[in-house]
């Protein structure tokens, strides 16, 4: 069992790739065995996953901007401080909308429950958010984009 910590979201380890910005909070010494949580910083048309549907429940705060939520194969726009609760088996994608950076905040069940799928969604291909093709796998969804690790970088969180 890993100790309890305190990390700013600054001194954590990013991904920056065409899905946008995150911050996991998690290191290979200090992985979460219940709960996954993460930041997720999307510049607007930006999707923040691929299109979706999974076992386990997932909940998004957006904490600043504006984003669009494609789920069931609707839109829905969201704006600061609107919750999305996502119960298992509900297929989704967030994307970054409106003029400027959004912020979300997602927290997500780690109970092993079976059930990701990445079906293909034409509104969500609106978005660049839909695989061509339904998968389980998610190597094969997210294939093609390239994920860079590294520090913070300043100016993607406001002040």
């Amino acid at each position: 069992m890993t100790d309890w910590f305190v990390l700013n979201a600054r001194d954590a380890e990013w991904t920056d790739c065409p899905l946008g910005k995150n911050c996991g909070f998690e290191s290979d010494d200090a992985r979460f065995e219940q709960l996954g949580i993460n930041l997720n910083v999307l510049q607007p048309g930006e999707p923040m996953t691929m299109y979706h549907r999974e076992g386990e429940q997932e909940d998004f705060l957006l904490l600043d901007g504006d984003c669009v939520l494609v789920v069931e194969g609707e839109e829905r726009p969201l704006k600061r401080w609107d919750l999305f609760h996502c119960p298992p088996g509900v297929a989704h994608a967030i994307v970054g909308a409106g003029d400027r950076p959004s912020l979300v905040l997602a927290v997500g069940a780690r109970s092993g429950a079976k059930g990701l799928v990445y079906p293909v969604d034409p509104v969500a291909g609106k978005y660049g958010a839909s695989v061509t093709a339904e998968t389980t796998e998610a190597k094969v969804a997210y294939e093609g984009i390239e994920f860079r690790d590294g520090p913070y970088k300043q100016g993607w969180l406001s002040d």
